[in-house]
């Protein structure tokens, strides 16, 4: 395994046993700017002590203890002398490991709870004597471990949390790194910084620094080819790469006629004009659109655009490589984040499920001879843009909404026409106008338009319509994990709405998206 930090930096090893919150503990950890990764949960004692961790958590996981195959971590974790958290599963795993018993309860205990504190030392320095706190588990300690004592119970779970200060082992029944848990943070704070002892050298300042003169290194004088979408991952990217290496990288922007409304324009003249990039346009338009006639699954979708993607990549990079003084290209860059990599496929190669696929994640085809260049991977989207300002970009990028790299096509449910795409850009752009004039648009983690291809009747000027409607979604979320609906003012989708229909030929009926992420996803495909 790769050590990803610099060498002076303690961090947090976090095991995954499949929880859909275990980027939350890495979050949670990071946001004290102390680094965490979450690694493997069948990860060997030795090779985890090789790495050096200052501290260790073990997540929750939706599997039960009681279960023969269910999964459990190397004893010797235990044993590495530095502190260890459990949380739900991972207190359950840690209480079997020291010879507690654990059972299936007879009420389950999910949502909110009322924690009794009895100890309020140690983990729980600085709280209440009642918490309330987020559970969401089957299973409950019957029998205490040897050696630990109680230091927390609530009405369904005697042992809610525990404790062998000796050995500087904790378990948590409940979830201290959602937001449900009001004092979680505090929680967390508690065993990083007061138990383990971790210093906060984890910055963006110093990623920053740290990976252009990595990238530097790695690269020497050998060229680098980046895909660019305009987005911020890919702006964050091209400018890290541009700074470490300049004229040696090589950006590629594919419009592949799925972009936001002046995208391609936009793209050129910032980046191309204004920072001097070597960037190189195509139009692939006429491709894309093609190759995605009549298909209407979405997971189909994303897959064919990928295809095209690297066909036009490829074709656009042998011509380059035909070039004498380009043929020293050797690296491709991809702006992939972590939660790309959690969702795509666990990073602990354990439990967690596959969500939905992602264009930038999962390794290229053997014919493009690349190495490849992520420098991005480790970092979640806040951490991008905290990056961004490390570089000077302006806020217009920065704090631009993420965008899909499959694009419109994954925001029109069913087939994809140019006619669709051309309708839901001038419907997108009327969103966003109104939302930005509101004050809202940076208090939102994304909003944007879906085509829905549901004719519906309508009356306009007397006459009766039969269209297509749109549909508005709009998010608060802090890495696209999870999210909630944002409750836009009713004036605000009163005169979007408005504007929609009345400008934008082809529909008839808007409406407003209020499903949470789970159960739906953020982006309709």
């Amino acid at each position: 395994m790769k050590d990803k930090r610099s060498n002076h930096q303690d961090w947090v090893a976090i095991l995954d046993f499949g929880s859909q919150y275990t980027h939350l503990i890495a979050r949670r950890v990071r946001e004290l700017k102390v680094y965490s990764e979450i690694v493997p949960f069948n990860i060997k004692a030795k090779d985890l002590a090789k790495r050096n961790p200052k501290a260790i958590i073990l997540s929750g996981g939706p599997a039960s203890v009681t279960l023969k195959k269910s999964p459990v971590c190397d004893k010797g974790i235990f044993e590495l002398g530095v502190p260890v958290l459990g949380i739900c599963y991972g207190t359950q795993l840690m209480g079997k490991c020291f010879g507690g018993r654990v059972i299936g309860a007879k009420k389950r205990e999910y949502g909110k709870a009322v924690l009794s504190v009895k100890s309020k030392k140690n983990l729980f320095k600085g709280l209440s004597a009642k918490e309330t706190v987020w559970m969401s588990h089957g299973d409950r300690i019957k029998k205490l471990p040897g050696g630990f004592k109680v230091i927390g119970t609530t009405s369904n779970s005697p042992v809610a949390a525990m404790e062998n200060a000796s050995k500087k082992l904790y378990g948590l029944q409940f979830h201290p790194e959602v937001i449900h848990t009001p004092n979680g943070k505090t929680i967390i704070r508690n065993f990083v910084k007061d138990i383990a002892k971790c210093e906060s050298t984890w910055s963006m300042r110093s990623f920053t620094k740290e990976t252009i003169e990595k990238i530097r290194e790695d690269v020497g004088n050998n060229k680098v080819l980046c895909g660019m979408s305009g987005g911020v991952d890919s702006s964050v990217l091209a400018l890290l790469l541009h700074k470490a290496i300049g004229k040696n990288l090589i950006s590629i922007f594919i419009d592949h006629g799925l972009l936001r409304k002046d995208e391609a324009r936009q793209v050129e003249k910032r980046f191309k004009k204004h920072y001097k990039l070597n960037l190189i346009v195509v139009n692939a338009q006429d491709d894309f659109l093609k190759a995605l006639k009549n298909v209407t699954d979405p997971e189909k979708k994303r897959k064919i655009i990928g295809k095209i993607f690297i066909k036009v990549f490829e074709r656009k990079t042998s011509t380059l490589m035909g070039i004498k003084k380009l043929s020293k290209i050797k690296y491709l860059a991809q702006g992939t984040l972590y939660p790309d990599v959690i969702e795509s496929v666990s990073p602990a190669g354990g439990p967690s499920a596959t969500i939905k696929s992602h264009h930038n994640v999962g390794g290229l085809p053997k014919r493009l001879k690349f190495k490849l260049v992520e420098p991005l991977r480790d970092l979640f989207k806040d951490e991008v843009r905290l990056v961004g300002k490390e570089l000077k970009m302006p806020d217009e990028i920065i704090h631009r909404q993420p965008f899909p790299g499959p694009g419109l096509a994954v925001r029109i449910v069913g087939a994809v026409t140019r006619e669709r795409c051309d309708i839901l850009r001038e419907a997108d752009w009327i969103l966003i106008d109104e939302i930005k004039k509101a004050g809202l648009y940076r208090k939102l983690w994304q909003s944007f338009c879906v085509y829905l291809p549901i004719k519906s009747v309508g009356v306009m000027g007397d006459e009766r319509t039969y269209e297509d409607a749109i549909a508005i979604r709009a998010v608060i979320s802090e890495d696209a994990m999870t999210a909630s609906v944002a409750r836009l003012p009713y004036d605000l989708l009163e005169r979007t709405s408005s504007r929609i229909i009345n400008e934008v030929k082809g529909i008839n009926r808007v409406v407003y998206d209020i499903s949470s992420k789970p159960p739906s996803t953020i982006e309709w495909e």
